[in-house]
């Protein structure tokens, strides 16, 4: 199995110990990561800012900086966006005093100082209204409580009108209530807690502190894993070097999962895609999407897959090297039973997905499979524990949970809160689960970080909101040749 590309989370103790001994209290060493942060945090917001049209020209920006590190970072980030914005301006609010900063905080506050001069002014007080704020008042060494003339600071800025909330490596104290929370260097534990509600998205800015193969239990995901898939291919090889998925589901109530699973499953890069779905559908189906193998399945009375049609799929089965089942296969228990049936003799890799997400079927059977519920379908089969498992658990963060580390994806966000999502995501992994079938942790990491990088670029160019769900299919080529060509930041 190859490495999961992959940084490690650390706890504040962990990150504590690991900085100390990265830098050893070295200012000269400590300074230029700062300034890499810093300008880091700006390149975040600016690509971020996309999502609602794109940083304005004239923006106004408010830096609520404390005594440290992160008020030096915030700083930093101030100077490069009013450095690429020359209309823009910022207001600056010490939480503690100008007199109580640092020594690297003092640098970045004389430098922002002297290269924006007359467009940056100290503000006891924040008032109006702001495109930005950037919170760099406290880092992972804050211990609460928060002393009260700090609460009433934090509940005030985010009282503000405020286009877009960012803050460093952690909302501070808790109180600060973020758009985006940009972790610096390493993702820090409390931004997995139940409770880091006001963290919002979170983005890694990989700043080349790690090498990728040190221990950890839980790994942020990287988008360097796609960059093998965007890398010249073999001119030897033909359509069944890269692997045959198949894929089971649909229903006349529920047509259009099993379709979209099979777009997304035809660009995934798999050289062959063969769909076995109920017999009526198929005329347009192949119409919609003529590079795929349709296979027409009896149907039951209701419109779903009948048990009677199992050897089409039996007689076949040595053709293919990964299996695709649900998208779009409903409840009805005729195909429940079916289902159960086919995940019990499958001899190639499964993905299951959907209704599918059965105890009774994710428990049937030895080949390796990999899950991928939401939150209500988890609650369905959290007490089956097949070998072989791999579980994608969707959601804000999507986490990936195998025997060898839980793996964190903080790509994509709102865009995908949209009903066909989860469709395009089993089809895009089971595709590359075609493709690796020896290793569907591998497959299964690369679908969630390309289906997520994807969902970043289609919100950006076009919003959060009315765009639909299978626009995410133009966007993949892009996510697949920035993940190889853009360095980290």
């Amino acid at each position: 199995m190859k490495a999961i590309a992959s940084h490690p989370i650390l706890s504040c103790d962990e990150t504590r110990a690991f900085e100390e001994k990265l830098f050893g209290g070295d200012e000269a060493r400590e300074w230029p990561a700062m300034q890499h942060a810093g300008r880091a945090i700006a390149a975040g917001v600016r690509r971020d800012f996309e999502e609602i049209g794109g940083f304005p020209a004239h923006g106004r920006v408010l830096v609520l900086a404390g005594k440290g590190h992160n008020g030096g970072d915030a700083l930093i980030a101030a100077r490069a966006l009013l450095e690429k914005f020359p209309a823009a301006r910022a207001e600056v609010l010490f939480a503690f005093g100008e007199r109580l900063l640092r020594p690297l905080a003092a640098r970045a506050w004389r430098d922002l100082a002297h290269a924006a001069r007359d467009r940056v002014t100290l503000i006891r007080a924040a008032r109006g209204a702001y495109d930005l704020s950037l919170d760099g008042v406290f880092g992972f060494q804050f211990r609460p409580p928060a002393e009260p003339r700090l609460a009433q600071l934090f509940a005030a800025a985010n009282a503000l009108p405020i286009r877009l909330r960012a803050a460093v490596d952690l909302p501070s104290a808790g109180l600060f209530r973020a758009d985006f929370t940009y972790a610096t260097g390493c993702v820090k534990r409390p931004l997995l807690e139940d409770d880091a509600v006001n963290a919002g998205r979170v983005r890694y800015l990989d700043l080349r502190f790690f090498r990728g193969d040190e221990p950890a239990a839980d790994r942020v995901l990287l988008p360097s894993v796609l960059a093998p898939l965007a890398e010249l291919r073999d001119p030897r090889t033909d359509k069944r070097s890269y692997g045959h998925a198949f894929l089971v589901g649909g229903s006349r109530h529920f047509p259009g999962a099993i379709l979209m699973s099979t777009l997304a499953a035809l660009h995934s890069g798999a050289g062959l895609v063969t769909a076995f779905v109920p017999e009526s559908l198929v005329p347009a189906f192949a119409a919609r999407a003529p590079e795929a193998m349709w296979v027409g399945w009896p149907e039951t009375p209701a419109g779903s897959l009948a048990l009677e049609g199992e050897h089409l799929l039996r007689e076949r089965i040595d053709r293919a090297t990964a299996l695709v089942l649900g998208p779009g296969l409903s409840r009805e228990a005729e195909t429940l039973a079916l289902a159960r049936s086919i995940a019990a003799s499958s001899p190639v890799p499964l993905l299951i997905d959907a209704d599918a997400l059965q105890a009774e079927i994710v428990g049937a059977g030895t080949a390796p499979r990999v899950l991928t519920p939401h939150a209500g379908e988890w609650a369905r089969i959290a007490t089956t524990n097949p070998a072989q498992t791999t579980v994608v658990h969707k959601g804000p963060t999507t986490r990936i949970a195998s025997s060898r580390a839980t793996y964190h994806s903080f790509f994509g966000g709102p865009v995908l809160a949209r009903g066909g999502s989860g469709d395009l995501l089993a089809g895009l992994m089971g595709g590359l689960l075609a493709q690796t079938p020896r290793d569907p942790l591998l497959a299964a990491a690369r679908g969630v970080v390309w289906h997520g990088l994807a969902a970043d670029g289609l919100a950006r160019a076009r919003g959060q909101t009315a765009v639909s769900v299978t626009q995410l299919l133009d966007f993949l080529p892009a996510a697949l040749r920035d993940s190889a060509t853009c360095p980290p930041i």
